[in-house]
């Protein structure tokens, strides 16, 4: 991609990131009455993860926002899959609900994930919404990033810790990380660092754009719309979000984020 064409598209982003932020406002009023009334069933998918209409009618609500202020995009949501343009360079992708198990349960860690994909750059523009904690991230390509905590905004860098002795990291174990083989290694991977939480989900990597966290690893199996919304924020705090092995991607099935300096340890720990 020619310098000239990567200006076009940061060029684009503040408009995209007033309307991705627009319909975050739009998406926790709906959301998060019910999260407090707790009125709804809850279904289980093929995958044995809870769902429930909640999620169901929050992308639908999202998608037409997204595709009525720009019917010249597509979009690609975790409950109902693509709309609009599909064969368009600029995809929306969408997690109505990231944490419905918490979401179900009462436990506050759930957010809305809005994800702005370029078929050149991939996810270059990430919002991450959650109401019940009082927070909301955003930022991308060309744009920095973000921290809302209850309506008070800041900008956010992560942190400069080059050690692993003494990192801060979230861990999410899993039977994914099993089947590789590769729990022993998420192991020592905790005993190695300074402090291990498993705080799992959208959080673990926001914390490491703020610089709280130094390192998240996430589960074995997740999907597209769960990374593409974290992943220009961690980078535009400074970060480095990858798969397993390295590759600068959300839509492979794993994810790790870093404060990029310790990023290459990482990854050697985890090395099969």
């Amino acid at each position: 991609m020619s310098l000239d064409d990567t200006d076009r598209i940061i060029g684009a982003l503040d408009h995209e990131l007033a309307l991705a932020l627009d319909v975050a406002d739009a998406a926790d009023a709906f959301t998060l009455p019910h999260f407090h009334e707790a009125d709804f069933d809850v279904d289980w998918k093929r995958n044995r993860t809870e769902v429930t209409e909640i999620d169901r009618r929050a992308e639908t609500l999202i998608v037409d926002r997204l595709l009525h202020e720009r019917p010249q995009h597509g979009a690609f949501g975790e409950e109902h899959g693509p709309r609009g343009v599909l064969e368009s360079p600029w995809q929306w992708v969408i997690d109505p609900i990231d944490g419905t198990s918490g979401f179900v349960r009462g436990i506050p860690i759930w957010a809305t994930l809005i994800a702005l994909v370029h078929a050149d750059r991939g996810a270059v523009l990430g919002v991450v919404s959650a109401p019940a904690l009082g927070r909301r991230w955003w930022g991308g390509l060309g744009l920095g990033a973000t921290v809302s905590v209850f309506g008070d905004e800041r900008p956010i860098v992560v942190s400069i810790v080059d050690d692993l002795s003494e990192a801060q990291v979230s861990i999410t174990h899993n039977a994914g990380w099993d089947a590789l083989g590769l729990t022993p290694a998420l192991l020592r991977l905790q005993q190695r660092a300074r402090r291990s939480r498993g705080i799992g989900d959208f959080w673990q990597h926001m914390l490491v754009a703020e610089g709280a966290m130094d390192v998240a690893v996430d589960a074995v199996g997740v999907a597209p719309y769960d990374i593409a919304a974290v992943k220009p924020i961690v980078e535009a705090a400074g970060g480095s979000l990858t798969d397993r092995f390295g590759v600068s991607t959300h839509l492979h099935n794993t994810a790790i984020s870093t404060n990029r300096l310790l990023h290459d340890t990482v990854i050697a720990e985890l090395a099969d």
